[in-house]
């Protein structure tokens, strides 16, 4: 049978992932990741302070924070910029927050040392899963960034416990499928993004009908597909950060 998906991918198939390395060389570590379309600068940033609530609080370790943003050509139509709004909107504090919810689960925050780690996430083109390429291409962006201070003798170990990815999933007409892109992520009746560890942990899922309900069949069908695709993004940041790694 062909595939009903417009991209002819099979159901459980994600699209094909893109990955350029040193895309933003001031930063202290930043990849170009790409979900099919999709493209996202991921950037981190080491800065050798902790923030103020911190240092009042007298709380030990280091912080990680994120931001994100869709740029105003990432779309058909041009987005405008948060700042010319006055502030952010709903949308942009749940991803940012996301994001470092996702990086915080695999970070040990007192190996870090008084340092903040700083996660820039920008969108340069959007057809779906930009907050998923965010999580995945921004674990790669620190985990370049966190190489450089232990290469330094800065920190007397890697703080990073696991690595962590998110893939999206949905429901659209009817059918289960991975990895959605932004035709199908519009449509369907059910989405679904999930965060997990390299080790198979959760993170976090997120899960909503879109004007209808799901069963927990449907659910497990979708977390069935999640897990598989995130087995592959992680393989897939296994190897980039070998390769890149090897380089140094």
């Amino acid at each position: 049978m062909p595939s009903p998906r417009a991209d002819r991918r099979l159901a459980d198939q994600l699209r094909p992932i893109t990955i350029e390395p040193n895309i933003a060389p001031y930063a202290s570590g930043s990849v170009l990741i790409g979900f099919g379309l999709t493209r996202v600068i991921c950037a981190a940033t080491i800065e050798p302070k902790v923030p103020t609530w911190m240092r009042q609080q007298g709380v030990k370790g280091g912080w990680l924070t994120a931001e994100y943003s869709m740029l105003p050509y990432s779309t058909l139509d041009r987005k405008p910029r948060d700042i010319a709004k006055g502030k952010l909107d709903g949308r942009t504090v749940e991803i940012q927050r996301l994001i470092g919810r996702a990086l915080r689960a695999v970070l040990d925050l007192d190996k870090l040392g008084t340092n903040t780690l700083w996660i820039d996430c920008d969108v340069l083109q959007a057809d779906g899963g930009t907050r998923t390429a965010a999580i995945t291409g921004a674990y790669l962006a620190a985990r370049l960034a966190i190489q450089k201070l232990l290469d330094a003798k800065a920190l007397a170990e890697n703080p990073l416990t696991d690595s962590v990815a998110a893939v999206s999933a949905g429901i659209c007409g009817g059918e289960a499928f991975l990895d959605l892109a932004y035709t199908e992520d519009r449509d369907a009746e059910v989405d679904a993004n999930v965060v997990m560890t390299g080790r198979g942990h959760f993170v976090e899922v997120q899960s909503s009908g879109e004007e209808s309900t799901f069963t927990h069949d449907q659910l497990q069908s979708l977390l069935g597909l999640a897990q598989k695709g995130l087995k592959e993004l992680a393989a897939v940041q296994t190897a980039f950060l070998t390769k890149q790694l090897l380089k140094a």
